[in-house]
Parts: C-alpha cells; structure tokens; sequence
C-alpha cells in the first residue's frame, strides 16, 4: 500500500512527459580549399569555415601558405578573400577544385621589387594588407574567371591575359 502511495504521489508532482524525438547532430557545413602556389610549389588542402565560425588553426595554416614567398614573411589573412575563393570556384561549377595561386601576400619590400621590375603592380596593393590574390584555375578560361570574378561584386578584379592569371581582393568594387 505504502508503494502505491509513493507511486500516486511521484505521478501527481511529475506528470509524465511526451518523449521527446531522437535527434541525431547535423554535421555543420563546411568550407574548403585546395590551393596549390606556384611558386613554392607547396599544396593545402583544408576546411577553414565549418558552418559561420572560421577554423582558427586553418586560418594559421592558410596564412602561412600564403606567406610572401620571397621572404618567408607571413601576414593574417582578410578571411573573406578564402569565402571569395571558394564562392568563384562554385560559381564556375569547379567546387574542391585546386586553384593555382600566383602571388599571396606580399611585403612592402617585395611589393616594392615587383613595382621597379615589372608592370602592373600597384604602389598601395592590397597584397600588402593580406586582401588580395593573384590566382587561375586550370581547366577554366581565365576570361570566364574574371566574367564570374565579376559577377560577384565582392572587391577588385584585375584580368592580365598575358601573365595567365586575375587578381581577386576584398577591397573597394573596381575592375582592371
């Protein structure tokens, strides 16, 4: 008797409760890039954003692939200029697909080199500031890169046909 009582009383005080579903986690999306740079001819490929939070390490480890390859310096990344990356590849139908990196970062003495040794390099590059990059993709014409570059709107987009690549950057909305 004294058990129906305890049971009577746990029911009163707490009234069961419909189950609640299973839920398995959903992975959250991820972000990646595979990258190959030309001149060190060093390859990465690496999830940098796993749903809207960028991966602290993978960032590191894109800053140092992307470091000025003259000088070995490195710089923090805009990490935008990796969403630019991976939005162009989509937008060319070329997801995961490896992009050959020209020119990452660069320092305000190599940006200075480059300017006295060639044409094209402007004084105040956002390579400097780690927010911009000289890229092509193989497989893709360099015309279709820059049209989806473009179409993006997302910063500037320089297009040197000769040199075989375009400059993508997160700065002001301009064309070269």
């Amino acid at each position: 008797m004294q058990y129906r009582f305890i049971a009577l009383a746990l029911f009163l005080f707490f009234p069961a409760t419909p189950a609640l579903p299973l839920t398995v986690p959903q992975a959250l999306p991820e972000s990646r890039l595979r990258l190959f740079h030309t001149h060190t001819g060093e390859h990465i490929d690496i999830v940098y954003r796993r749903g809207g939070a960028y991966v602290a390490g993978a960032l590191d480890s894109l800053n140092h692939f992307l470091r000025d390859h003259r000088t070995g310096d490195v710089h923090q990344y805009d990490p935008r200029v990796f969403d630019l990356l991976a939005d162009l590849e989509t937008s060319v139908d070329r997801t995961g697909a490896e992009l050959q990196i020209i020119c990452g970062y660069r320092t305000p003495k190599s940006n200075e080199h480059l300017r006295n040794t060639s044409t094209g390099v402007a004084k105040n590059s956002l390579h400097m500031l780690a927010e911009a990059i000289d890229i092509r993709l193989p497989g893709v014409p360099l015309k279709k890169m820059r049209e989806a570059a473009l179409a993006l709107h997302r910063g500037g987009v320089g297009y040197y046909a000769a040199s075989n690549f375009i400059h993508v950057d997160v700065g002001r909305v301009r064309q070269w």
